[in-house]
């Protein structure tokens, strides 16, 4: 057999493998994303086709007060959330890999088992705990405050809370990613060290910290991603309220898509965070491989 005639076997046998991927690629990611980009060009309802308005809808936009507070709080949510998450998840995991056998699988499902649940059970669980009435947490609420506090319908309240849940239900998966990291790390390393002398801090900072700053990396991004994709626990939770303080950007597409028929408009703006979110990743991701080049 020639050698130019078992290329394009290969090539062929290569084309029928990835060919189901491919296809259901493009059916249900790649055409509703060029949908989406040719709607945010019209005045299109939700269903149906409308007019072409090039930039009229980004135009818009720019003069939307509503859109520059949601962005605003999406940037306050991931303040609260992506470091905070990304250190409670190190110190869960640098705690759970001193643990053996069964006591480390047993710990390690419990603290895994809130990212499984449905975001309706996780919502449903915090909303009667924090409820103003019978929450088991009120008292503690009051203990900080003197009284108790409705958390979901006070401004000044609602996006920390909405950020403990979303800590509490996401954390599980960091753990795994950042466990995974610390069995990579060969424990020769840390032998030689102890040998040398080094303290406990001496051996994180000098082995542990280096060596899972690429996971680390991982975790940050991944949880900025997530983040400003939020919607679930704050539709849940608070309908955006009150006084639009947990209002996002998500909730802002679903109100003029979903309740207002501007499916040209929401097009728009989700084409806005899609863009908001590429550049953040990218540009936070080269950062923090920067940082890990230096180390």
């Amino acid at each position: 057999m020639s050698l130019a005639k078992r290329r394009r076997r290969e090539m062929r046998a290569a084309f029928l493998m990835i060919a189901p991927f491919v296809s259901v690629f493009a059916l249900f990611f790649l055409y509703p994303t060029l949908k989406v980009v040719a709607l945010s060009f019209t005045d299109a309802p939700l269903i149906g086709e409308g007019n072409w308005v090039g930039l009229a809808n980004y135009a818009k936009l720019l003069g939307d007060r509503l859109f520059y507070t949601s962005i605003t709080n999406n940037l306050y949510f991931v303040a609260l959330t992506v470091v905070p998450t990304t250190v409670i998840a190190l110190l869960i995991a640098l705690s759970v890999s001193r643990l053996k056998g069964r006591m480390q699988a047993l710990v390690l499902t419990l603290f895994f088992l809130p990212y499984v649940l449905p975001v309706s059970v996780v919502t449903m669980i915090w909303a009667w705990m924090f409820d103003f009435q019978f929450g088991i947490l009120q008292p503690l609420i009051a203990t900080i405050t003197g009284k108790p506090v409705p958390v979901f319908k006070n401004p000044h309240w609602v996006m920390p809370m909405i950020a403990v849940v979303t800590i509490w239900w996401t954390n599980g998966f960091n753990v795994l990613l950042l466990i995974a990291g610390l069995r990579n790390i060969p424990a020769d390393l840390y032998e030689a060290a102890a040998l040398d002398g080094a303290t406990p801090w001496q051996r994180f900072w000098r082995i542990t910290w280096p060596l899972l700053w690429p996971i680390t990396a991982l975790v940050l991004t991944l949880q900025l991603i997530l983040q400003l994709k939020l919607f679930d626990q704050v539709y849940l939770l608070s309908k955006g309220g009150p006084f639009n303080q947990s209002y996002v950007v998500l909730m802002q597409m679903y109100r003029e898509a979903f309740q207002l028929n501007h499916g040209g408009y929401a097009s728009a703006i989700a084409m806005v965070l899609f863009l908001f979110i590429v550049v953040l990743s990218v540009l936070q991701f080269q950062l923090l491989r920067i940082r890990g080049m230096r180390k």
